[in-house]
């Protein structure tokens, strides 16, 4: 089954609905973002698909201490959830919940296509052991502190005996072994990987894939020959499909987006898309995605932000601080998207300061107000100067770090994008357009330089599109290009003109902050 060359099918985890959104989340989807974005911009038939992962005994939990039905619950955290990604510009095609009806049947479809491609693959019998509601998993014992999950170390384990389907996880140790080694693409970053790899040489379980007396599930497909409780299906059996029934499996269609050409996910359940998922996807019979990118944590103070670790820096606060573009400029520029990460107040501001008021910003008002001024508005006609050579080499690195030859490197995108606007200023210090004005004589000199900066300035616009749309969309009207932003190619960079473009000054694109009030 070989998808469309042009098509590129990027997926990130569907959030579990226990919370607001943090963020972990919001640095994820902005990553996803910004990649499917570019490669928009690439020329690529591109779907994005984002969701709610809304079944489960902690959702069941949470929902009953807060008194109201599951539903009526998951409904309010998929409304939130929504909402934030609309604020913080997230692209996205599908917005997929497992309470979906196509979802659920397309689970249904799916664990019935296991278990009849690898019949022997589905299993019944008594387990006991310690559960983490926060993870909905069995916890090996390497991964048990002081009688605490490793990952929610604010919760007890539950101890769980009952009778169960099973998944034969361990049927695929040679097949999964021999997938990292043949595809190392398959899973990246290396670190990631390397992670992987280590989990294989330590062996697989088989997998308790049902939970008995669990209503708040999807019911699982297939009756137990021995009769004795219902099952439902688990919560991760329920999610990992999502990428899958996305594509509307199994309708008539589903073959032509299928499969994913990314999934983008948290270094926490790279094991579960590494190892599970593919075993899924191999049980029955259907093609692996082509990548998974597993981004690191981002963390304030040395702690992970999560509901669960108390964290209370609150993500509305910041993206209010200066705008959702100039937060996710901060978040792609600041954590490492193959890497853990941290977020500080104070970094923001500085950040903010340098790079985007006193940076893009003031690059953007003093070039525009000199072809104003200089030039009645109108972009004058100049040869390239070495400017657009050195500026080239960074446009070529900005896409190299999105297209994925190199991984998924939003903060090395954004920094290429960041050297081009250093580049720029330092030319206009250089240069002095002011002093070249006052010369009759220096004319043609002055277009050249002005020109320079206008396709400077451009270039900015058309790559920092995929990474704060709104700002790039106001800059690119400012200096007069045709059309949106988003619709400009990164390929045509290399002979963008902007000769005869009619620029108009407008408000400040990032707005100097104010000093702080004394007292006295």
């Amino acid at each position: 089954m070989t998808p469309p060359p042009n098509r590129f099918y990027i997926t990130t985890a569907i959030d579990y609905a226990n919370g607001d959104p943090h963020f972990g989340h919001a640095l994820e989807k902005i990553g996803a973002d910004v990649i499917a974005r570019a490669h928009r911009q690439m020329g690529q038939d591109v779907h994005l698909c984002i969701g709610m992962d809304e079944h489960g005994q902690k959702v069941a939990q949470t929902a009953a201490a807060k008194g109201v039905e599951p539903q009526a619950f998951v409904d309010d955290i998929a409304a939130r959830f929504r909402s934030m990604w609309d604020t913080l510009g997230v692209s996205y095609d599908q917005f997929i919940r497992t309470t979906d009806g196509p979802h659920k049947s397309g689970v249904r479809a799916f664990i019935k296509r296991i278990a009849d491609s690898s019949p022997d693959d589905f299993y019944e019998k008594e387990y006991e052991g310690w559960y983490c509601v926060g993870c909905e998993l069995f916890k090996p014992d390497n991964e048990i502190v002081d009688g605490k999950c490793v990952l929610h170390p604010t919760r007890d384990l539950q101890w769980t005996k009952e009778r169960n389907w099973f998944f034969r996880l361990s049927r695929y140790q040679t097949f999964l072994a021999r997938l990292v080694d043949e595809r190392p693409e398959f899973i990246q970053p290396e670190s990631r990987r390397n992670e992987i790899n280590a989990l294989l040489a330590s062996g697989l379980e088989d997998l308790s894939i049902t939970r008995a007396r669990l209503s708040w599930a999807i019911p699982f497909p297939i009756a137990s020959p021995l009769g004795g409780e219902p099952q439902g299906t688990w919560v991760w059996f329920d999610a990992l499909p999502n990428y899958l029934t996305a594509t509307g499996y199994p309708e008539k269609g589903w073959k032509d987006r299928w499969p994913a050409q990314v999934h983008v996910v948290g270094k926490d359940i790279t094991r579960l898309h590494c190892v599970v998922w593919p075993a899924m996807l191999q049980a029955a019979e259907l093609p692996l995605p082509e990548r998974v990118w597993g981004h690191g944590f981002i963390s304030f103070g040395g702690e992970r932000f999560s509901k669960s670790a108390g964290v209370k820096i609150e993500l509305v606060d910041e993206i209010a601080r200066y705008g959702a573009d100039a937060f996710r400029y901060f978040l792609m520029r600041e954590v490492p998207f193959d890497g853990d990460g941290s977020y500080s107040v104070e970094r923001f501001d500085a950040v903010y300061t340098a790079e985007l008021a006193n940076g893009l910003g003031n690059l953007a008002s003093r070039a525009i107000a000199m072809i104003e001024k200089y030039r009645n508005g109108v972009v004058p006609a100049g040869a390239p100067v070495p400017l657009d050579a050195e500026d080239a080499a960074d446009v070529a690195g900005f896409v190299a770090a999105l297209d994925g030859s190199n991984g998924y490197l939003c903060h090395e995108a954004v920094a290429a994008v960041a050297r081009i606007t250093s580049r720029a200023n330092l030319y206009i210090q250089q240069s002095a357009p002011w002093t070249l004005a006052k010369d009759p004589a220096s004319a043609a000199e002055l277009d050249r330089v002005l020109a320079a900066l206008a396709r400077s300035l451009a270039r900015q616009a058309v790559c920092l599109a995929a990474v704060m749309p709104g700002k790039s969309a106001d800059l690119w009207s400012q200096l007069g290009g045709a059309g949106a932003v988003t619709e400009v190619r990164y390929a045509s960079l290399g002979t963008l003109d902007c000769t005869a473009w009619q620029v108009r000054k407008g408000e400040a694109m990032f707005p100097r902050p104010e000093p702080p009030k004394t007292t006295g």
